[in-house]
């Protein structure tokens, strides 16, 4: 075994209850799928330190921050289990004491096994592949690949069968935006779902399919991988798109990359909006809680709303949280055992746990506090980024991080 891998520990939650072995290391999450028809039956999942999304995640990894109540992870689990992932292998690189806990209780949930593993050196988007080459080059059956911080609907069975009717080395999920200027564009060849080359930001329009984060490979692109650290990107994909080895899937519905407290907020409203078109019983509708206003509020049942507070739309409410008389909250998550005081306002923030709001508060413009903070009565933040454990009794007119 040489240097860099023995950098690689792996962890196993309590319930699996197996040892570790070498050739189980992998240094960014891997969801082992044990079966699927024999086909697609391992998943990559790189996960990392959450940095843009503090304060949230100097409580929690960012695979454990909750997503309309939910951790994030466990939208991924829910949607690999349905598609048939009976064993996880999930590596992280914060935290692993935390992850253990969690997953304990997904396994026994689930009825899955889930392993992970710890990495001390980062090796990019591509090198953890090579690393976990006798878990994933382990037969001929294709694996998923995953960015923790994406949402969308998760059609892993239909990529799947994408990707095996094209017979070539590797998948893209992509979706389509309005201002691919922003992004790197995927282009494909036309009248194919082979893609022709990668433009990044482009000045001219060249299309408008962009990376949504989420692939699918045949154990063969690790060959084309060494166990060092390498961009799957800007390394791996171009040398596959020259041998004309990587094709392209247009996911249908909506995405986001919910990395950011921006994009958070943003993702949460298309997730909201999917719950709507479902007719999801999840969401509290107007009809039946008059202080909902308009829709898509997702209300935990064990949250207490005052009748005349008016919530929504587009407002996430966790357990136990209290909403006092008045209160005004839309384009907002708040976590779990917060309080909203009497007559604050509450738009496009973040809530973060166990935290309070006082009295006639104002809180805007991407607004996040962290854990257990404390906002005195008749204060405005505009655009306040509040550490954990903290009290803030003055306006805050500008963005700014409450340290």
């Amino acid at each position: 075994m040489d240097d860099l891998q023995q950098h690689h520990r792996l962890w196993c939650s309590s319930t699996s209850r197996k040892r570790a072995q070498p050739w189980r290391r992998v240094d960014a999450a891997a969801w082992v799928a044990r079966e699927i028809a024999d086909l697609s039956r391992r998943v990559y999942h790189p996960t990392g330190f959450g940095t843009r999304l503090r304060p949230l995640t100097l409580t929690l990894p960012k695979p454990l921050v909750p997503f309309a109540n939910r951790a994030m992870l466990l939208h991924h689990i829910e949607a690999l289990v349905k598609a048939g992932v009976k064993h996880v292998v999930l590596a992280v690189n914060y935290r692993p004491e935390v992850m253990s806990s969690f997953l304990s209780k997904i396994e026994e949930q689930y009825n899955i096994t889930i392993s992970f593993s710890i990495e001390n050196e980062p090796l990019g988007t591509a090198g953890p592949l090579a690393l976990a080459r006798d878990i994933l080059g382990k037969d001929d059956a294709p694996f998923f690949v995953l960015n923790s911080d994406v949402t969308c609907t998760y059609p892993f069975e239909e990529l799947r069968d994408f990707h095996i009717a094209h017979g070539g080395e590797g998948t893209i999920m992509v979706t389509k935006v309005e201002e691919p200027s922003k992004y790197g564009v995927v282009v494909q060849i036309p009248g194919e779902s082979t893609i022709d080359r990668f433009v990044e930001k482009p000045q001219e329009f060249v299309g408008n399919r962009i990376n949504a984060g989420i692939y699918i490979f045949n154990p063969s692109v690790l060959d084309r991988i060494e166990v060092k650290p390498t961009s799957i990107e800007s390394e791996t994909f171009p040398a596959m798109v020259a041998d004309r080895q990587l094709h392209s899937f247009d996911l249908q519905g909506f995405w986001m990359d919910i990395g950011q407290p921006k994009d958070f907020l943003a993702g949460t409203c298309l997730y909201l909006s999917h719950l709507t078109q479902q007719k999801s019983p999840l969401l509290s509708y107007p009809a039946a809680n008059p202080w909902v206003y308009q829709g898509n509020v997702l209300i935990d049942p064990t949250a207490v709303v005052d009748p005349s507070a008016v919530v929504g739309p587009n407002v996430v409410l966790g357990p136990g949280v209290v909403v006092g008389k008045g209160v005004r909250i839309q384009r907002s998550v708040v976590m779990e055992n917060s309080r909203i005081k009497d007559h604050a306002w509450v738009h496009s923030s973040i809530i973060g746990w166990n935290s309070t709001v006082g009295r006639w508060t104002r809180l805007d413009n991407t607004t996040v506090l962290g854990d257990d903070v404390n906002i005195k009565d008749e204060v405005s933040l505009n655009g306040a980024k509040v550490l954990p454990h903290k009290s803030v009794g003055a306006n805050i007119n500008e963005p700014a991080i409450v340290m």
